[in-house]
């Protein structure tokens, strides 16, 4: 056996040694001319900021950033423009490529919800902005699925624990229940939002009181009134307090009672946090509405939302520890809001107003937020 073996060995050797040396002919896809990689946005040391595409067949390229500004094409095909400086700040943007809009696909950074609608620019600070990651205690993430009973569907919500929720394990903590607007989901105040970085930053300057952010889809069935129409609304509420607050209240180590539970929203998810915190004293002492369509309509009428609200007032000023409202002063809803808070200065119903610069868009909110969380839980 040894011997036949090692006949075989030998006789392998000799035909590798006859064989002709091998040779490879494979070429990588695109290697004989590799294309540039864009670097779009690039932000430069003036904070001016240039923006890149490649699309050598268009003849009309535009940049959607406060505006529209259009963009010059270079021999090779690759659009350009550079604007600013910008003040450092967070921004929505996009291209127009021959009237098709056109995300930047060299950016990761993306304005998702139910759709891409846009891609964000951050210009940061310095020192970093109230909306950055600074050299402060972290907290944590977590994302819990359930299953929402109105709906008949299985739901996420991402939960937020500030650092203290580590250090200090014989502690309850209140909890802000946060609503997205139209076209987002459950994790977009999280991402684009910021919420947490923002808390944890008030937390860290010892401005905010340390509280779980509970973030929940607020769409029933991603129509347009999948969150705004009556039938929805009483399904996001039933949600609410069936299932999600329970849920909260069974898990987590939180205060269990209406001054320790906020109800806060964006837009869509600010007139649900307008109507359901408003209907529900026994369950929020906190309430804050930012930029909603539905309290800016010029049909809208308070009374036929919240039946009874405007003829208390005194038992509302009692049962309300807050009711914030905010709105950017370049956003076409600001008259909505500015007749909303001349109804409740003439019913006598306490609250407090915040126009912040800007129109509809994340960098009102994430300021809203930041006003906001300070005044809670105190």
């Amino acid at each position: 056996m040894k011997y036949h073996a090692a006949l075989f060995a030998a006789a392998i050797l000799m035909h590798a040694q006859d064989a002709p040396p091998r040779k490879n002919t494979y070429r990588s896809p695109g290697a004989a001319a590799p294309a540039p990689r864009l670097v779009s946005p690039e932000i430069h040391a003036d904070r001016t900021v240039t923006f890149r595409i490649r699309a050598p067949k268009a003849t009309d390229v535009t940049l959607s950033l406060q505006g529209n500004k259009p963009m010059a094409k270079d021999a090779a095909g690759l659009w350009s423009i550079t604007v600013g400086p910008l003040e450092p700040e967070v921004y929505e943007y996009a291209f127009t490529v021959d009237g098709a809009r056109v995300l930047d696909t060299a950016n990761t950074q993306l304005k998702i919800g139910q759709t891409l609608a846009a891609n964000l620019l951050d210009v940061p600070g310095t020192p970093p902005r109230f909306d950055e990651v600074r050299d402060v205690p972290h907290g944590t993430i977590q994302i819990r699925n359930y299953v929402s009973t109105p709906l008949k569907q299985a739901r996420r919500m991402y939960v937020y624990l500030p650092p203290q929720y580590d250090s200090e394990p014989a502690r309850r903590f209140p909890v802000l229940y946060l609503r997205h607007g139209s076209g987002d989901d459950e994790s977009t105040w999280s991402g684009q939002g910021r919420a947490g970085v923002i808390l944890e930053n008030l937390i860290a300057e010892k401005r905010a009181v340390p509280a779980l952010i509970v973030m929940t889809n607020g769409d029933t069935d991603r129509s347009w009134s999948g969150g705004s129409s009556p039938a929805a609304m009483k399904a996001l509420a039933d949600e609410l307090f069936g299932d999600v607050i329970p849920l909260v209240e069974k898990n987590y180590r939180v205060v269990r009672n209406r001054e320790g539970r906020a109800i806060a929203g964006l837009s869509m998810g600010g007139g649900q946090a307008f109507t359901i915190g408003l209907k529900n004293p026994d369950q929020f002492a906190w309430v804050g509405e930012f930029s909603s369509g539905l309290l800016s309509a010029a049909d809208f009428k308070l009374a036929e939302h919240l039946p009874g609200f405007l003829e208390d007032p005194a038992g509302a000023n009692q049962r309300l520890k807050l009711l914030f409202i905010s709105c950017g002063t370049e956003d076409p809803r600001i008259n909505g809001h500015l007749d909303l808070m001349d109804l409740l200065k003439a019913k006598g119903i306490r609250s407090v107003w915040y126009p912040t610069p800007g129109a509809h868009e994340w960098k009102v909110w994430r300021h809203a937020l930041a006003e906001f969380l300070p005044k809670l839980f105190r």
